[in-house]
């Protein structure tokens, strides 16, 4: 079985790996079965969003997990409002907003309470104090248990943290992308939870890295890192953890931080999801290991919103 983790510290305990249900489509059967298979596999943390699909996503995950309701961990987003006539989402992080929205999701996703509710981003000008009110007031009534963001942005996560009762911060995290670690001191003081989302780096830190190279991302680079820098360190990866996955080792360097609680590696097969699942329970990095990585990796920091 999965190994299970405290997200930060509440009483929610997720699996290392959880399901962005992003990935699932719009195939209600196929989505089905994938999100049965992941909790064959152990997988109970689901993450969700009212943004995907149009609030599809969320009556899709909602059916799949009918019936498992309280085997799982669930978590969805809000903060953008779609407006019928209009080109794309509104950014709405009023208490209005957020009380609304929530009726919505619950409605869809066949449920009367979420695990994890989480602002779906954020900027330094919104009217945090009133974001803050709507969800402890949710937290009050029962509809939700605990209360997040999903950000990159560190004026908004330190905002949050020093202000709010938080238990996570949702974030792109992997080896090539580890802007995530200059903060790691601040989550750590505040006992709040990183879930990681895309510790593969669009399939980089895959087995399929050297064709990415060679279609995706020819000519192009990731990040802080130019296709050039790409094609000689990715190799070099692959020297130090010898014949072990790529993905195993991508998902355990984001978990070796110990405010990392889950990574959340999308899946739109079931194959996929099983090479996940295979990879979270096979790996464990040497001290030695971990230093030859962060010795080769850049450190990427975040050039904006700083302030």
């Amino acid at each position: 079985m999965i190994q299970k983790n405290r997200l930060g510290n509440s009483a929610l305990e997720v699996s290392q790996i959880g399901l962005g249900c992003m990935s699932l489509g719009t195939n209600e059967h196929n989505a089905r079965d994938i999100v049965k298979r992941a909790l064959e596999l152990g997988v109970n943390y689901f993450d969700t969003a009212d943004l995907y699909d149009l609030g599809e996503n969320e009556k899709i995950v909602g059916n799949a997990l009918r019936g498992q309701r309280d085997n799982v961990i669930l978590a969805t987003k809000a903060g953008n409002r779609w407006i019928p006539g209009q080109d794309g989402w509104e950014w709405d992080p009023s208490k209005k907003h957020i009380h609304s929205a929530i009726k919505d999701s619950l409605h869809r996703l066949k449920t009367d309470y979420i695990d994890l509710y989480q602002l779906h981003g954020g900027t330094i000008e919104d009217p945090t104090d009133e974001t803050i009110d709507a969800f402890e007031e949710l937290k009050k009534e029962g509809l939700i248990r605990e209360y997040g963001i999903s950000s990159i942005r560190p004026n908004v996560i330190k905002r949050f943290i020093e202000n709010s009762s938080i238990i996570s911060v949702m974030m792109q995290f992997s080896m090539l992308d580890n802007r995530p670690e200059e903060w790691l001191e601040l989550f750590q003081t505040h006992n709040v939870g990183i879930i990681a989302r895309g510790p593969l780096a669009k399939g980089l830190l895959s087995d399929e890295w050297n064709e990415k190279l060679k279609t995706k991302y020819a000519g192009k680079g990731y990040m802080d890192y130019s296709d050039k820098d790409l094609s000689e360190i990715l190799p070099k990866l692959k020297d130090i953890i010898g014949d072990r996955s790529l993905e195993a080792a991508a998902f355990h360097y984001c978990l070796s931080q110990p405010s990392v609680a889950a990574v959340i590696p999308g899946a739109s097969s079931i194959e996929q999801l099983e090479a996940n699942v295979r990879a979270i329970q096979k790996y464990e990095f040497s001290i030695g290991e971990m230093k030859q990585l962060q010795g080769l990796l850049k450190q990427t920091v975040y050039k904006e919103h700083r302030q």
